[in-house]
């Protein structure tokens, strides 16, 4: 009684916008150029280039803090940079694009002799101590043709250099939004390609509310599951359906820093399980699809990934969440009996309707249901036998377009590359399959 006080008086006390020993963060290298989620404990690492970092100075700062790479006597270590720091040349920048319109870049010719400094000087300033944005000073006041840049092409060359000589560590909060983003920036096959904006439309087609029971069915390694549960809050249950005997991973969970409250609301229950007694006679389907899950598995497994380990760095090493373990036996009759409150799909490697056609009776009536997938094909099929079964209404399919702008004065223009597709969401409302007779 007294150890699960103290463990909930412990969880209330901490703040959730600094970071603590043990949590997960979601570290952001030079504006996007590096993403990666790591554990924070005293002898985490992070390797930036060539140099070796402690992640211990990281731990008991407010999430959002940036951190540049520094070079000290007992060798490279991360030091905190200031809110002041960070827009100190905001101001000079826009003067001089005021005063420079003028200027182009048409008569610069680079023949790699506009630099005076050698990298044999460059290492011994290294040796002296000097910081990483002194040596980019050193690198500007050197420089024959910086002068007779744009402010554009000084900002530009500014940067690049600082992201050589001191590369800066984004300490981002690890939720729903930013996990999805880091995922489908750099390993977007793991969750199907969802996007954040699919993924945040998901959430509200299938009405996840506080205090209610959802069910999932989640092979994008848990992503899912992640967003409902923290949408939930701890009041309500997330149960993660699979096929066959094993559930399936949900690694990206273990990424939410959920407290104790919330990882007991997410359980996992086998299809056979929830599905009444009456319906076992029909368990040929069910077969069937653990069968075509089975060979999915093996072909997921043979095109993994190379680019997982630096995704998820130092992850491994720490303590494993325990979320996912098996709903309790009356929380399963009580679904049986009344219904989830909503259900939502994101079964990439299997067939649309074989899943649907055994989930979509479990849902209680009137309440709603998503089907995510990458391709517009196998939901046209599904969307197609929920009308002929009478299954559903307000059945739609619907597709989100997102497009990042670049804000900057003068400079204001849709980002050139975007990507085509975020996925399809089929949506619907469960009705009841009882027949009625014509007036």
């Amino acid at each position: 009684m007294s150890s699960k006080n103290s463990d909930e008086t412990l969880c209330g006390n901490r703040n959730p916008r600094i970071t603590w020993e043990g949590c997960s963060v979601l570290l952001d290298i030079n504006d996007g150029d590096r993403v990666l989620f790591s554990r924070l404990n005293g002898g985490a690492k992070i390797k930036i280039g060539n140099k070796n970092c402690s992640l211990q100075p990281l731990i008991g700062c407010p999430f959002g803090s940036s951190f540049q790479v520094e070079v000290g006597e007992d060798g490279p270590f991360l030091s905190r940079v200031g809110p002041a720091s960070e827009g100190s040349n905001l101001g000079e920048k826009m003067d001089c694009e005021v005063m420079e319109e003028c200027r182009d870049n048409r008569a610069l010719v680079d023949n790699n002799t506009a630099q005076t400094l050698t990298g044999e000087d460059i290492d011994e300033m290294r040796r002296k101590g000097v910081t990483g944005d002194e040596i980019v000073e050193a690198l500007i006041a050197n420089s024959a043709t910086f002068d007779k840049k744009t402010a554009f092409s000084q900002e530009k060359y500014r940067i690049k250099k600082q992201k050589k000589y001191a590369p800066r560590v984004l300490v981002r909060r690890p939720f729903a939004r930013s996990i999805c983003e880091a995922y489908f920036k750099k390993q977007g096959e793991k969750i199907g390609f969802l996007r954040v904006d699919t993924l945040s439309l998901l959430l509200s087609f299938a009405n996840v509310t506080p205090h209610s029971d959802v069910l999932v069915m989640d092979m994008l390694d848990g992503l899912i599951t992640g967003a409902v549960a923290e949408r939930l809050g701890g009041m309500g249950y997330v149960c993660n359906t699979y096929c066959g005997m094993t559930p399936y991973p949900i690694n990206i969970v273990r990424m939410f820093n959920f407290s104790n409250e919330t990882c007991k609301k997410i359980v996992n229950a086998s299809l056979s399980e929830l599905q009444p007694s009456s319906h076992s006679e029909n368990s040929t389907s069910v077969d069937q699809i653990e069968d075509d899950s089975d060979v999915r598995k093996v072909q997921n497994k043979e095109i993994s990934s190379p680019s997982a380990i630096d995704l998820v760095s130092n992850i491994e090493s720490g303590k494993s969440i325990k979320a996912g373990d098996k709903a309790p036996l009356d929380a399963i009759n009580s679904w049986k009996e009344n219904g989830f409150s909503s259900l939502i799909i994101a079964a990439p490697d299997l067939d649309a309707w074989s899943i649907a056609k055994e989930l979509v009776p479990l849902l209680s009536y009137s309440a709603p249901f998503v089907i995510y997938h990458q391709y517009l094909q196998p939901l046209a099929t599904c969307m197609h036998n929920l009308q002929t079964e009478k299954m559903a209404i307000s059945l739609q399919i619907s597709e989100s377009w997102l497009r990042e702008y670049q804000v900057l004065p003068s400079r204001t223009h849709p980002h050139m590359q975007m990507s085509s597709s975020g996925g399809y969401l089929l949506t619907g409302i469960r009705i009841t399959a009882s027949e009625k007779s014509p007036a």
